[in-house]
């Protein structure tokens, strides 16, 4: 099965659909309910991230069959320009104005490799694909 959801850009009021709604089918589908809650709390980091960084939005993709629940993540830049400084609690290069709104804290990322069995992240100026896999 695949399920496929725009993610807008600065859009906060509607950031977290994508994982919702991920949440009610992999329920119906019988996944167990401890790699639901992990894997939609690295869906929701991910849509939090290109809601307040990407340029233009970006797409989220889900992937799920016997084996594994597959998230990817793309977006349309500026990218991360350090990887594996961005994957250290508390790193964050938000804005002041997402700041202010509760977000922003340099959760994002280390959050979602404690949630995910495999986590892949490449980056370029023009846009991040960030890979989550769960397996059941």
């Amino acid at each position: 099965m695949r399920f496929e959801f725009d993610i807008a850009e600065g859009d906060f009021n509607k950031a977290g659909t994508a994982s919702s709604k991920v949440k009610q089918i992999l329920k119906e589908l019988g996944v167990p309910l401890n790699l639901i809650k992990r894997t939609t709390v690295a869906m929701y980091e991910a849509e939090i991230n290109v809601v307040a960084h990407a340029h233009g939005g970006g797409r989220l993709v889900v992937s799920v069959d016997l084996n594994q629940v597959r998230v990817e993540v793309t977006d349309h830049g500026p990218g991360i320009q350090n990887i594996a400084m961005a994957m250290e609690e508390g790193f964050s290069t938000a804005s002041p104005k997402v700041v202010s709104m509760g977000f922003g804290s340099g959760m994002g990322l280390p959050n979602i490799r404690r949630n995910a069995d495999d986590l892949n992240i490449s980056s370029t100026t023009s846009g991040t694909k960030v890979t989550i896999t769960n397996y059941i």
